[in-house]
């Protein structure tokens, strides 16, 4: 039998010494066969990145072997290409410059021509021939993210470690990017091995998908192999049964990891009877529970009419039209999605409904009542968490508690605020200071913060989009769980097809930008409460994604 390329047997790693240490990962074993594409899926702190750090030689392992070629790995060699979540580039230098630097470096005995050459072939692979002189402040992320690549391939080494790249991308520029790294593998016979925080990409892409279980002490879990043949379209996919049951098994194995890993979880608190003073009934004598939402179905509750975002061009001689005449009238109770590319306005319209960005013509009417600016009846949850760093989760969710219950006493504003944290299993963490928290948890104190406010209005911008699959679906659960008790009118913007048909009871569809606009808007008659799980045995799942899908891809054609 032939000898792998990539060997790791038994490997395992702490962080922390004597009685303080604290097992990242244990008895990690893999065998990669050369030209193999594998693709790496955990939890936050599972100890991915320390994986990749491993394999690379950056860190040392306390124990086991990692083998390459038969030979121990012990320090940082041009052989293994990594390329990690963040762009770390000169940023004095030019995109053809920071490729230069490694080349420079490792082909010492190259003439400069040869150099030249060398390093022009991959700034041109990966599609940034037209950028080569340009600084990394002058490209967007995805074209940094593509010099990362492209400096890590023009070491020519034989292994690619790949962690986390494409996390932080739209998903039109991380689906260009993830057929440009399979037409370079596929190209350049490397092995790769993939850190993702998307279950799709790795199905898409690799050969393998094997999960990282819990951390501390994680291992390897079940190899799925990945048995669809290449070339793969993903539009052909979502017809292909093969996937469909690969997709489920991954998603199942998954979801019991996060049942194990929430199983103790904390108590809930009881909510108190107590409404803020954003509602219509805060200061009767006979306060409804705030989990009890009235006039549920109530239509227009929110209506856009003719809305319209104009910016002035960067030179100042003319403007631009951003959004264009966005329509949608939602019904109190309604959680409603929006999908499109990058530059398709979708925050625009959120920024202008929670009253952060002047309307430039149109109108927002929210509960009879016209959006002049921002205000407590409307939640706001960013993609990065906007918390203050000293302060703790409880006292983070405390200032807008006092804010909007000032009429109720310490002791209810108190038990308003551990209800949410504890709904969104912070239960333990309460006193933690958000600086310390991870992103995950830092986000749940974002979420816990908008539902503790009971706004008329729930607004979500791409609230996960930083997170990795596992945590992401966590908290999916958690915000639907509460929603369901809440029926707080949502909007949610978001990239993550599954995302939005999971949430939604309605998906709408924005045209390019700019003079973007409602393109389509599709109604999900799929039953409530909803699990992922439920989803992806109910028939009409797969109409509905290929529904987006579709529509995704005609704007990409037209992008």
């Amino acid at each position: 039998m032939k000898q792998p390329l990539l060997s790791l047997k038994n490997v395992c790693k702490s962080y922390g010494e004597g009685s303080n240490a604290v097992s990242i990962l244990k008895n990690i074993n893999l065998d990669v066969a050369e030209g193999e594409f594998i693709a790496i899926v955990g939890f936050s702190g599972s100890g991915k990145t320390t994986l990749v750090s491993l394999i690379a030689g950056l860190l040392q392992a306390d124990s086991g072997e990692i083998l390459k070629s038969g030979k121990q790995i012990t320090e940082p060699a041009p052989d293994r290409g990594v390329v990690f979540q963040n762009y770390s580039l000169m940023p004095w230098l030019t995109v053809y410059e920071n490729v230069a630097l490694g080349v420079d470096e490792i082909f010492k005995h190259w003439t400069a021509e040869q150099r030249h050459f060398h390093t022009e072939k991959y700034v041109r692979m990966v599609n940034l021939g037209a950028a080569m002189h340009k600084i990394p402040a002058e490209l967007s992320g995805g074209m940094r993210q593509r010099v990362n690549v492209a400096r890590a391939l023009a070491a020519n080494p034989e292994i690619l470690l790949l962690d986390e790249p494409l996390s932080a991308l739209d998903a039109l520029t991380r689906g260009n990017m993830q057929d440009e790294i399979l037409q370079i593998w596929s190209q350049e016979k490397k092995t790769v091995i993939l850190i993702t925080n998307d279950v799709d990409e790795g199905i898409y892409m690799a050969d393998r998908v094997i999960p990282l279980t819990l951390a501390p002490n994680a291992t390897f879990g079940k190899n799925f192999v990945v048995n669809l043949p290449r070339p793969r379209n993903r539009t052909e996919l979502n017809h292909n049964e093969n996937f469909k049951q690969l997709r489920g098994e991954i998603t199942r194995y998954l979801m019991a990891m996060g049942v194990e890993k929430n199983k103790n979880s904390h108590a809930f608190v009881t909510l108190p009877k107590v409404q803020p003073n954003t509602s219509d009934y805060w200061d009767t004598d006979s306060l409804p529970p705030s989990i009890i939402q009235t006039n549920i179905g109530k239509p227009r509750y929110l209506d856009f009419i003719n809305l319209s975002k104009i910016y002035p061009t960067p030179d100042g001689n003319s403007t631009v039209k951003v959004v264009d005449g966005f329509e949608l009238k939602m019904k109190k109770g309604e959680f409603v999605s929006i999908i499109g590319h990058s530059g398709s306005g979708k925050s625009t319209v959120l920024s202008m409904t929670a009253g952060l960005s002047d309307i430039s013509e149109g109108s927002i009417i929210l509960d009879n009542r016209e959006i002049s600016g921002a205000g407590p009846d409307r939640g706001f949850v960013f993609q990065s968490p906007s918390l203050f760093g000293w302060l703790t989760a409880f006292e983070n969710v405390m200032l807008g508690v006092d804010k909007v219950y000032p009429h109720a006493s310490e002791p209810e504003r108190k038990d308003n605020v551990k209800h949410y944290l504890t709904r969104v299993g912070l239960g333990d963490s309460l006193d933690k200071k958000a600086g310390e928290m991870s992103n995950g948890k830092r986000q749940r104190v974002g979420i816990a913060r908008a539902f503790a406010l009971s706004p008329k209005l729930l607004l979500l911008d791409e609230p996960f989009g930083m997170l990795d699959s596992l945590t992401r679906r966590e908290l999916q659960e958690v915000l639907m769980e509460v929603w369901e008790r809440t029926h707080v009118t949502a909007i949610m913007v978001t990239h993550d097809v599954d995302e939005a048909i999971l949430l939604a009871d309605r998906v709408v569809m924005m045209t390019n930008g700019p003079n973007a606009r409602v393109g389509k808007i599709e109604t999900i008659d799929l039953p409530r409460p909803r699990t992922r799980q439920s989803l992806l045995e109910h028939p009409d799942y797969y109409k509905y994604r290929e529904s987006l899908l579709t529509f995704l891809a005609e704007c990409d054609k037209l992008h």
